[in-house]
């Protein structure tokens, strides 16, 4: 199911020059990328040095140093739980709310709570490395640049922050309406962000060029950069989907009515060559999108996962919706998580269930391991659980929390799982799997 490529100057991926920004007063002029990739070389003479290819993966620092202690952890109201964790970061104040990883090394991780609070800091034994200060409200969005050399974090209240790691050093801010979500671009120190407003922000950091995607008039729920870095997914609260052209500024598609959802977006993915999305809804639809056409190409309703609901049980059922989704790099596999504990597992060739994987609490978010089709859940109950997509088969389980798991992070290898909670924490869990 491979959409027809782009043609020109789609091919290639996009770098900040090739996306038009306008600072306070004026429009910045920027080149044009001819047809083709672009030649390494003139992007990084155009961008003043800035690397644009994709940074070789290197040996995170302190990856061999001793784990931390747990003696003292899982231990509520006098009475020990189980605490699989190996470290425990514990500086937040109130419950905490999202987590990153550096995607260069994988040895830092940046998280952001409900105090209002964000800290940067190292996996191998948890030592706080930078505090986040300036934050009025609860910080919701963090994350590290393509290169791990910039953090962002960004509270409700829609300030955005930004600051050189090794450094420590604020470089930019900026505030906007109360914010919905925000993500690096892949391949550039360009910062996205969308809005209560309906507006999607796109910066370059720290120069603070400025370009808007003015959306309908409800918020932008969710977002993400596909990968050629030249395109957007945005979903709205009132169903629409948009896909941007992030050089242009305006909508590629527009997803509305019938291809569209019956309530607020919740979640989008892309596979690995962006050629397709997934879009997810509190209607409890999924629906596969062909990027190149814009058109749905498969819708995935619950109605096929689980059993109808009895009439009387209208209300609870009307409380599910699509919390999580994503795509398996390595087989035409996609996994969908519900809010009633369901993870669906489809198969895109022929569009059907391959497996439905229950959870007894909600599920909150789901992640794909990127070289294998073994799927990561998080759930309400405080649990990491890993299923083997090919079969259904529940691999493991980790716990340690002693309240709901609100966002979680996979390394690259998979050997981590970093996970923040409802108890003020954040945990590191080293993954066991018996295939390797």
């Amino acid at each position: 199911m491979e959409p027809d490529p782009d043609p020109g100057p789609e091919d290639g991926a996009a770098s900040p020059e090739s996306l038009h920004f306008h600072g306070d007063e004026e429009i910045i002029e920027v080149v044009e990328l001819g047809s083709g990739p672009p030649d390494p070389d003139d992007l990084a003479q155009e961008m003043d040095g800035v690397d644009f290819e994709e940074d070789e993966e290197q040996e995170g620092e302190g990856a061999d140093e001793a784990w931390g202690d747990e003696t003292d952890e899982g231990v509520v109201g006098g009475m020990e739980s189980p605490d699989d964790s190996e470290v425990t970061f514990a500086h937040h104040s109130a419950s905490v709310f999202c987590v990153s990883l550096d995607p260069k090394t994988n040895t830092l991780a940046v998280t952001g709570g409900e105090d209002d609070k964000a800290f940067v800091w190292r996996l191998s034994d948890g030592e706080l490395l930078l505090e986040c200060p300036g934050h009025k409200d609860s910080v919701t969005c963090a994350g590290f640049s393509h290169d791990s050399a910039l953090v962002a974090t960004g509270d409700m209240s829609g300030l955005l922050k930004v600051w050189q790691v090794d450094t420590k050093e604020e470089v930019w801010s900026f505030e906007v309406g109360d914010l919905e979500w925000m993500e690096w671009h892949p391949r550039a120190p360009v910062l996205l962000a969308g809005t209560a407003d309906g507006n999607t922000w796109m910066w370059k950091v720290p120069s603070g060029d400025c370009k808007t995607f003015q959306g309908p008039s409800c918020p932008a729920t969710c977002g993400r950069v596909l990968p050629d870095g030249r395109k957007a997914v945005v979903g709205y609260e009132d169903g629409t989907v948009r896909i941007w052209d992030l050089k242009q500024g305006s909508p590629v598609h527009v997803l509305k009515g019938a291809d569209g959802h019956q309530g607020p977006l919740t979640c989008v993915a892309a596979n690995l060559d962006g050629s397709l999305i997934l879009t997810g809804s509190v209607d409890c639809q999924a629906k596969l999108v062909n990027v190149a056409t814009g058109k749905v190409v498969g819708v995935f309703r619950p109605d096929a996962v689980g059993p109808q609901p009895n009439p009387g049980e209208d209300e609870e059922s009307e409380s599910n919706s699509v919390e999580s989704l994503g795509f398996c790099n390595v087989m035409p596999l996609a996994a969908v998580g519900y809010l009633d504990g369901t993870l669906a597992i489809y198969d895109l060739s022929t569009q059907s269930l391959r497996h439905r994987c229950q959870h007894q609490s909600g599920i909150v978010q789901l992640l794909w391991e990127e070289g294998a089709a073994v799927v990561y859940t998080c759930s309400l109950d405080g649990a990491v659980r890993l299923w083997d997509a090919r079969t259904g088969r529940l691999l493991n389980d980790y716990r340690g929390h002693t309240a709901e798991i609100l966002d979680f992070a996979l390394s690259k290898d998979a050997s981590l799982v970093v996970t923040t909670s409802g108890d003020h924490k954040a945990k590191v869990f080293c993954v066991q799997r018996p295939d390797r």
